[in-house]
C-alpha cells in the first residue's frame, strides 16, 4: 500500500490537470453550472431572504426582461402571467393572464393568480414589490444588469429560481460561445465611433448592459467621449461634434430618434444609420446576443463573414467538433473515465490490477 501511494497521488494530480478539459471549461472562464436544489434559499436585490420548498410550478414575471428569459430558457410551461405590451408581442401570450395595463403593473391581477414565486426585474417600482409581499406573495427581484456578465448571471438565477437548471445552462452556454467566437472575429479591427440614440435625447453610458453590447460589437460608444455613465442624456452638439460613423437606434419606431442637426453627421451622411430589434437591445436578456452579432454583421462584415459558419453552427466546427475558440481547453470524446483510464494505464496501474 506504501508502495502505491506515491503513484495514487499522481494519478490524482494528473486528473486535476485535465480537470478543466473533462468538464469543458476553462478554469478562467466564466461559469455556467447551477444546481437545482429545493428548498432553496436566496437573497434578491433588495435584501430579502426567500424560501422556494418546491420548484414553483406557477410564476408570474413582471418585466417583459423576465418573461422574455423564462422563455429562452424553457420554462414559459410554468408562467402564468406577464406584461402585455408592445415590449413582449413577440412572446405567446397564450392563455397567460396580461398583469399590465400598457407599462404598468397591476398588482391585483398578480395577487388574484396566487402564484408560488413572482419574478421581478429592476425596474419594478419598490411600491409594486411591498405591496406584492403585504398579500403573502413569494417575490424576487433581480440586481440591475450592468453588464453582459450580469445578463447571464441573471439567466442562471432565474433557471435556479423555476427548477430550469438545464435550460439556463444550456443558454449561457449559447451565449458565451457566441461572445467568444464574436471576440476572436473583433481582434485588431478597428471600433468606429457610434452613437446609440434611445429617444428624448437619451443613449446608454457605461455601466449599461447596452453600453456593454456596443463595446463587444466592435463599436465605440459617444457616450463615453461624453462622460455618461447609466442612462443620461447627451447634447445634440456633442455629438455632432464627436461626428459619430454610425448610429444605432431600437425599431420600434419609425424613423431614427435624433436631433435634425444630428443629421449632418458622417453616419447619417453615409447612411450608416441601424435598426436594431427593440426588445433583444433594451432587454436585459439573452437576446442581447443576436443583436451583438447583428451588429458585427453590418458594421464589420469582413470579420463577420469569416466567423458567420462558426456562428450559425453554435461553436462546432464542420466535422461537428467543438471549435477550439468557442473552448481552448475542450478535448472532444476525452470523458472522466476515459482520463482516468489514460492516466492509470501510463503509470502502470491498470497492468497490475487482478
Amino acid at each position: 500500500m506504501r508502495r502505491s501511494l506515491p503513484v495514487f497521488l499522481a494519478v490524482l494530480i494528473a486528473i486535476s490537470a485535465f480537470a478543466p478539459a473533462v468538464t469543458g471549461q476553462s478554469t478562467d472562464g466564466p461559469d455556467s453550472s447551477v444546481e437545482c436544489e429545493f428548498p432553496l434559499e436566496v437573497t434578491d436585490a433588495t435584501g430579502e431572504t426567500l424560501t422556494l420548498e418546491d420548484p414553483p410550478d406557477s410564476v408570474v414575471a413582471l418585466q417583459p426582461s423576465d418573461a422574455r428569459t423564462m422563455f429562452e430558457i424553457g420554462a414559459e410551461d410554468r408562467l402564468v402571467g406577464l406584461p402585455d405590451n408592445p415590449a413582449t408581442s413577440d412572446l405567446e401570450m397564450g392563455d397567460r393572464t396580461a398583469v399590465t395595463d400598457g407599462y404598468e403593473v397591476l398588482p391585483e391581477r398578480v395577487v388574484d393568480l396566487d402564484p408560488d414565486l413572482v419574478v421581478a426585474a429592476n425596474t419594478t417600482d419598490g411600491e409594486t414589490i411591498a405591496q406584492l409581499r403585504a398579500a403573502g406573495l413569494t417575490v424576487y427581484q433581480f440586481d440591475d444588469a450592468e453588464s453582459i456578465a450580469d445578463v447571464r448571471d441573471n439567466v442562471l438565477t432565474t433557471g435556479r429560481l423555476t427548477g430550469e437548471c438545464d435550460g439556463a445552462e444550456a443558454t449561457v452556454d449559447w451565449m458565451d460561445e457566441q461572445l467568444v467566437i464574436i471576440d476572436r472575429a473583433l481582434e485588431g479591427t478597428d471600433r468606429p465611433l457610434a452613437y446609440y440614440a434611445m429617444g428624448d435625447g437619451y443613449t446608454a453610458g457605461s455601466g449599461t448592459f447596452i453600453h456593454d453590447a456596443m463595446t463587444t460589437a466592435g463599436l465605440e460608444p459617444v457616450a463615453d467621449r461624453a462622460g455618461i455613465e447609466g442612462y443620461g442624456s447627451i447634447n445634440p452638439e456633442t455629438v455632432v461634434n464627436e461626428n459619430p460613423e454610425w448610429i444605432v437606434y431600437p425599431d420600434d419606431r419609425e424613423e431614427p430618434p435624433i436631433h435634425e442637426s444630428i443629421r449632418a453627421t458622417t453616419a447619417v451622411r453615409n447612411d450608416n444609420v441601424i435598426a436594431v430589434d427593440a426588445n433583444r437591445m433594451n432587454q436585459p436578456a439573452p437576446g442581447i446576443v443576436s443583436t451583438i452579432i447583428d451588429l458585427v454583421e453590418t458594421v464589420h462584415p469582413e470579420a463577420y463573414e469569416q466567423v458567420s459558419d462558426d456562428l450559425e453552427s453554435g461553436g462546432e466546427s464542420d466535422d461537428g467538433s467543438e471549435d477550439d475558440a468557442s473552448d481552448e481547453s475542450a478535448i472532444p470524446g476525452f470523458g472522466v473515465a476515459a482520463a482516468l483510464v489514460a492516466v492509470l494505464a501510463v503509470s502502470g496501474i491498470v497492468a497490475r490490477r487482478r
